[in-house]
């Protein structure tokens, strides 16, 4: 199971070392490696969301979030939308850009492509912490039956049901960021917006669908369920499916931000960028993603949701305050690894102490059948 889902991961690893070797010989190859570990330690958060989601699709959706999903990320996020980015601030055509790009200039030296893409900073992090502020919004507010941090997460549930509860709290945060923006304040709160009504917006494309987070589907939808995966969740296809994949492909846009920024701390090469956090740590993010839905990791380790949410709500709240402070790339990744490290360990007490509260039921109904 481990080589069957990991092996292209190990194998395009070790292509784009290879490349990046001919392109830039031993240094490059070092720098790939270390980008491609850096985008793998900031989305241990990203790989559980996605595969809460990823159970609820069908093998040919699975697939496709591995192969057409993995050329978004690479060529979309980690290539194209810097470009972009880029390009809109400094009224640069595509032709341009990618001149600009390819000639690696110090990221500290005004009018470089890093620099640029830094000056753009605000903006994303708005749109990126926005969004993910609701989506984390949305979990920690909803009541569970099951909950980790019960003294943080009871009166959070007891806060959701209040009617748009999650709207006021982003909308609140929005303002406060938008206040310490300076300069920039107009585009950061057009920016955080715009990351709010993304979220609503695919959320919403969602709930067309009658795709919720249960999995549950209305019987005028059946036809889009075709049978049940290892957690016993019902698997979607159709448009449904296609939803749950634009919003799959949103969330990793949204994760991917940090770390497309970060990278050109360590280098302004695009093309070393694109090898070590797309080809690298984007196909092992995806392959770990698959990894825990076949393996039906989240439903045997229940906390596991809970710390991924919370360290989304760490990177969202991160991404905002980056805004005006910056922050330690490896701060943003310890952040993650700690909440889904302690919730594995808090699943792992979890289960042994059902496991015990059920030992003394089974011997009495061993002694009743005797």
């Amino acid at each position: 199971m481990f080589l069957k889902t990991f092996g292209w991961s190990f194998a395009v690893t070790l292509i784009a070392l290879v490349v990046a070797f001919l392109y830039g010989g031993p240094q490059a190859l070092i720098l790939c490696l270390i980008l491609g570990i850096l985008e793998i330690s900031l989305s241990f958060d990203n790989a559980v969301v996605n595969a809460r989601i990823l159970e609820r699709m069908n093998p040919f959706w699975q697939k496709m979030f591995l192969s057409v999903g993995i050329i978004i990320a690479v060529f979309g996020m980690r290539i194209l939308f810097p470009l972009l980015i880029v390009g809109v601030t400094a009224g640069l055509n595509p032709v341009e850009a990618v001149s600009l790009a390819m000639e690696k200039g110090d990221p500290h030296t005004p009018g470089s492509y890093g620099y640029l893409l830094h000056e753009a900073h605000p903006q994303i992090a708005a749109f990126g912490g926005m969004f993910l502020l609701m989506l984390f919004l949305d979990f920690i507010l909803a009541h569970r039956d099951i909950k980790w941090i019960k003294f943080l997460e009871i009166p959070l549930a007891r806060l959701g049901k209040l009617e748009g509860a999650s709207l006021i709290i982003g909308m609140a945060a929005l303002a406060i960021a938008g206040a310490v923006a300076g300069e920039k304040q107009g585009i950061v709160l057009l920016a955080g917006l715009l990351g709010m009504i993304t979220y609503f917006l695919v959320n919403g494309l969602g709930n067309l669908f009658d795709v919720d987070e249960d999995g549950d589907v209305d019987a005028a939808d059946a036809d889009l369920v075709v049978h049940s995966g290892p957690s016993g969740t019902a698997q979607l296809a159709g448009k449904a499916a296609l939803m749950l994949f634009l919003y799959l492909e949103v969330i990793d846009a949204s994760f991917s931000f940090d770390g497309v920024i970060g990278a050109f701390a360590i280098t302004s090469d695009p093309i070393i960028i694109a090898l070590g956090l797309g080809f690298i740590g984007a196909m092992f993010v995806r392959s770990l993603t698959v990894f825990l839905v076949r393996q039906g990791t989240l439903d045997e380790f229940e906390y596991l949701d809970h710390g991924a949410h919370w360290a989304i709500g760490a990177l969202a709240v991160i991404l905002l305050v980056t805004i005006v402070v910056p922050v330690n790339e490896i701060v943003t990744g310890l952040i993650g690894v700690v909440f889904i490290g302690a919730a594995f360990v808090g699943s792992v007490q979890r289960n042994k102490r059902n496991r015990v509260a059920e030992q003394p039921q089974t011997r009495e109904s061993a002694d009743a059948n005797s």
